[in-house]
């Protein structure tokens, strides 16, 4: 079943808490809505479930304008962050809730709960109670539940929130390969980037109540199409720094590219995004030598990788990731200098949104190895 949201609005008094959002979901798709506290997420999704009636907007489920249709009439299944489960209830009774309501007959019960069971893997939990069951399991069980019914689309807020990290991996694995089977449209509120990189085939990015991008993980982190998506999806490093006549500048050191910047004035002060792990370091750098000087702060081994701390001269600080025999390689320890060369950096003007699409900036915004001016180590 699609799901189709159009200029949804919502405030709560003076607060406004959705922003003319819109998105759009195929059949049989995970989709994740994608941002920090606050931002909206779960108030879309409440809207979409009809627990909450938008200001303005439409939700089209299935082709037909739900908007004003009640929660029990749009055929979702919901499941919450803390279980929601009822305690004086066995496993089997909680999955049959939603079926005993509709007054199905208990054959028929008795076979769906039995179906559901075997589909989360708690075959011989039937006759246990919440208070039995661990985290992950009774996440299952309300997952069960919501399934029970056979809803039209799949809606979860923050599913994993309250388990711990090892046990959240495990039912993020577990939960695909159950999408896979059943083919269910899903749309999943999280504030984990890596549970929406893991679980869904597209995102939504909200930040303040309004969509910032909306596309595939991979287009999400290769393309960034603003600051706020390029510093909250992954981990980056900002540079400031500037256009001028056609030369770009980061931290002060004139790198050379490109050689032209579409919409870019006499002088534009820009922010540059680069991944930790899009960062090549280079040591006992010669005079002459291209890419951004720095000094080595800190490294620290994180398995079989690396981080380092490094100091440029204007006093900012970059974490570069890198494996662990290219730093034995590089044989570099606190104090020493290096030269910095960038593969790869998303380049926005300053305080406001990317310079028009990075179309201006040509393949140099997007492999850059190679190019700059000199920079000698400080």
């Amino acid at each position: 079943m699609s799901i189709e949201v159009r200029g949804l609005y919502k405030a709560f008094g003076s607060y406004v808490a959705v922003k003319d959002v819109s998105f759009a979901m195929r059949p049989g798709e995970v989709a994740a809505l994608l941002g920090p506290s606050g931002s909206g997420k779960s108030t879309v999704l409440r809207m979409i479930a009809g627990l909450e009636l938008p200001d303005r907007g439409q939700i089209v489920i299935d082709g037909v304008d739900s908007t004003w249709q009640t929660a029990e009439t749009r055929g979702v299944g919901f499941v919450f962050q803390h279980y929601a489960l009822f305690r004086h209830m066995t496993v089997a009774e909680n999955i049959a809730f939603g079926l005993r309501i509709r007054k199905v007959a208990r054959p028929e019960i008795d076979e769906r709960v039995k179906e559901l069971l075997g589909l989360i893997q708690l075959s011989g939990f039937a006759e246990r109670y919440p208070n039995q069951l661990s985290g992950g399991q009774r996440q299952r069980v309300a997952l069960a539940r919501a399934l029970a019914t056979k809803p039209k689309v799949l809606l979860l807020d923050e599913p994993f929130g309250a388990l711990d990290a090892q046990v959240r991996e495990e039912l993020r694995t577990w939960l695909r390969r159950l999408h896979d089977e059943v083919r269910m449209t899903t749309l999943l509120v999280t504030h984990d980037q890596e549970e929406a990189m893991d679980l869904a085939d597209r995102i939504v990015v909200l930040n303040g109540g309004a969509v910032e991008q909306e596309g595939t993980p991979s287009e999400i982190y290769d393309s960034p199409r603003t600051p706020f998506v390029a510093s909250f999806i992954g981990s980056s490093n900002r540079l400031e720094g500037r256009i001028v006549g056609g030369r770009t500048e980061l931290e002060g050191q004139d790198l050379g590219w490109p050689e032209h910047v579409e919409g870019a004035t006499a002088e534009t002060r820009v922010d540059a995004f680069v991944r930790p792990h899009d960062i090549e370091v280079k040591a006992s750098p010669a005079a002459g030598s291209r890419g951004i000087s720095a000094a080595v702060v800190r490294t620290t081994r994180l398995g079989w990788q690396v981080k380092m701390e490094l100091q440029l001269p204007s006093g900012r600080t970059l974490t570069v990731q890198c494996g662990k025999e290219q730093a034995d390689a590089l044989g570099v320890r606190p104090g020493d200098p290096v030269v910095l060369q960038l593969r790869r950096a998303q380049i926005f003007a300053h305080g406001a949104a990317a310079l028009p699409d990075l179309s201006g900036l040509g393949a140099a915004a997007r492999d850059i190895s190679g190019l700059g001016g000199s920079a000698t180590a400080g």
